[in-house]
C-alpha cells in the first residue's frame, strides 16, 4: 500500500439513511460541514462528473477559490502539473468502488501555490443501497514522511484515549451507522449513545461527526 493512502478497510462503503428522508439529511450535511473547521465539500454522482454541490468557508479559505468558484465543478480543479497520477487513480479507485479513502496527494491552490492535501472521501448511501453523495475533506499537512508518521500515531493516540465504550461508538460511526443502530449493536438505549458521541467528540477535540469519522480512518480503524 502506498505510504500516502490510507484505505479505511473496516468500514462499510457509506452512511445510509433513509430516502424518503433525503431532503432532510442532505440540509444535515450541509448543516455539518458548515460548521467544521476543516475544509470540505459534497459532490452529487447522480450529476454529471460528479460535481461539487455544497462546500464550507474552510474549503474556500484553503484553495483560494469563492464558491461560485467551486459550485458545479469537480474537485479535479485542485490538481496541477505535479500531481501524482498514481494517487489521483487511487481517489478516483475509491469513488468507481465507493470505499472510503483517505490519500495524501499534491493540490494547487487558486494562485498556483502547490501543497499536500490529506484527502478525505467517503460515499453517502440512500437506505436502498444507492449511492447519494460524497463527503470529502480536505487539509493541508506537511510533506514528509516523519510528519505522517507522526500524524497518524497522534490520531490513534487520541482514539486510544477514549473510554472503550466510546471506542465502540466511533468504530460504528465510522462504519456508517446511525444513533439508533448503534443502540442495537452495543445494547443501549438512543439517549445513551448520544451521550457517548457528545463525549467522544468533546475528547477527540472535534466538532463534528465527519471530523471523528475522519480522524479515526487516519488511525486506522
Amino acid at each position: 500500500m502506498h505510504e500516502r493512502v490510507r484505505m479505511a478497510q473496516h468500514v462499510p462503503w457509506g452512511m445510509w439513511f433513509p430516502l424518503s428522508a433525503r431532503f432532510v439529511f442532505s440540509m444535515s450535511l450541509k448543516a455539518m460541514i458548515a460548521t467544521s473547521p476543516i475544509a470540505a465539500v459534497i459532490s452529487n454522482p447522480q450529476l454529471p462528473d460528479n460535481p461539487i454541490v455544497e462546500c464550507n468557508d474552510a474549503f474556500v479559505a484553503l484553495t483560494g477559490y469563492g464558491a461560485a468558484e467551486i459550485i458545479g465543478h469537480n474537485c479535479r480543479f485542485l490538481t496541477g502539473p505535479d500531481t501524482e497520477p498514481e494517487l489521483s487513480e487511487m481517489l478516483r479507485a475509491s469513488i468507481r468502488d465507493r470505499r472510503p479513502v483517505l490519500v495524501e496527494i499534491l493540490n494547487y491552490k487558486k494562485d498556483g501555490s502547490p501543497f499536500r492535501n490529506a484527502v478525505l472521501v467517503a460515499p453517502i448511501f440512500g437506505s436502498d443501497g444507492e449511492l447519494e453523495y460524497f463527503l470529502g475533506s480536505q487539509m493541508e499537512v506537511g510533506d514528509d514522511a516523519v510528519r505522517l508518521t507522526e500524524r497518524r500515531a497522534l490520531a490513534l493516540q487520541a482514539v486510544e484515549r477514549l473510554s472503550p465504550r466510546q471506542r465502540e461508538v466511533l468504530i460504528l460511526m465510522a462504519r456508517g451507522h446511525l444513533n439508533k443502530q448503534i443502540s442495537f449493536e452495543l445494547g443501549l438505549s438512543e439517549r445513551t449513545v448520544k451521550m457517548h458521541r457528545a463525549a467522544l467528540l468533546r475528547s477527540l477535540g472535534v466538532e463534528t461527526t465527519a471530523d471523528a469519522i475522519r480522524l479515526a480512518v487516519e488511525a486506522g480503524f
